[in-house]
């Protein structure tokens, strides 16, 4: 990883306990201020799916938080405040800068295979006003907060880290149900977005959303505003890996509108990552940009939207003493909140 930053810069990593990233919060610590000296221009991210439930990276001694749907089920602002800020100030000991979370998915479909309870409800209401909340809690306590999935990954009944989804509503539809906790983040200023492996088939029935210049540019940074960083999902899960390389799936989703890439291992789920796969995708856009494929303006606005997020959050930091961290990771206090939401199992 040294190595690839050296060659070509990074923005930054995410980590994975299943990739033995995650040891203790010690170790985290430790890491987290390793990976800011990765990034030569700019300190690089320090990423994490972080969102409680069945996607939580930080467990014991880590608080362990229920799943979003049952907090949802509270539909209570105040313990939804409680627990983010709970949650941003134990990875925030650790140095985490970048959450993925929270989930903006409707859980709509009951047989969703991957959404299911790591969605805050099945009506945009609840979705748009608790995760309004997580990500102000989140971006008080300095880590940047990701809405996830765009535009929407609630109502579908494929896992895209294994095969395409299709979505059919049409746009109307989208607009008034899928894509309404999205706005509500975007006024939030949410920093990230990250997109979804989805097929709109209303709106582009050739492309991924990830890949869509229709969906990414049009509908998310123009129609709805956005102007923080687009992410895309993982590049190398199988909605998109089965039927593009990883260049090609690169310089398609920065055409398409997206600011930063994600190239996890394996589509997220298996025990190493590939850092050639990572070279390559990372060639192919210094290519596309040299062959005039990949506009150099494009490049240089996703770049600019990169650095004014790291602008915002990438304070300086430092590992905190053992002391401190045993003050804040696991506190009564934040265990106090997990069970308080573990009610409404």
């Amino acid at each position: 990883m040294r190595a690839l930053a050296r060659e070509f810069d990074l923005g930054g990593i995410t980590v994975f306990g299943r990739l033995g990233n995650i040891e203790s919060p010690e170790q985290v610590a430790g890491l987290s201020h390793d990976v800011r000296n990765l990034g030569m221009e700019l300190p690089a991210w320090m990423g994490i799916d972080q969102e409680g439930g069945r996607v939580a990276r930080l467990r014991s001694p880590f608080t362990e938080w229920p799943p979003m749907a049952v907090l949802g089920r509270s539909n209570d602002v105040r313990l939804a405040g409680k627990f983010a800020a709970a949650m941003a100030a134990e990875m925030a000991a650790v140095g985490i800068s970048l959450d993925y979370a929270p989930v903006l998915d409707i859980h709509t479909n009951p047989k969703n295979p991957v959404i299911g309870d790591r969605a805050l409800g099945d009506t945009p209401e609840v979705v748009s006003q608790l995760g309004r909340v997580i990500i102000d809690e989140l971006q008080r306590a300095g880590i940047a907060a990701c809405g996830k999935h765009f535009p929407g990954h609630g109502d579908t009944a494929a896992d895209s880290h294994h095969e395409l989804p299709i979505i059919e509503h049409t746009p109307d539809r989208l607009r008034a149900i899928e894509f309404a906790p999205f706005k509500a983040a975007i006024d939030a200023r949410v920093a990230f977005v990250m997109t979804a492996h989805v097929l709109v088939v209303s709106i582009d029935d050739e492309h991924p959303a990830t890949l869509s210049p229709k969906i990414v540019q049009r509908i998310l940074r123009e129609e709805m505003g956005f102007d923080g960083v687009i992410v895309s999902d993982d590049l190398e899960m199988k909605a998109i890996a089965d039927k593009y390389s990883p260049g090609e799936a690169a310089v398609l989703a920065v055409s398409a509108g997206c600011d930063a890439l994600l190239m996890c291992g394996a589509g997220g789920t298996g025990k190493t990552v590939n850092i050639e796969l990572q070279a390559t995708a990372l060639e192919a856009l210094i290519h596309a940009v040299e062959q005039d494929r990949l506009p150099l303006k494009r490049v240089e606005a996703a770049l600019e939207r990169n650095r004014l997020a790291k602008e915002r959050f990438l304070r300086d930091w430092r590992p905190p003493t053992p002391a401190q961290l045993r003050s804040v990771i696991g506190s009564d206090e934040h265990r106090a909140i997990s069970e308080q939401m573990a009610e409404f199992a």
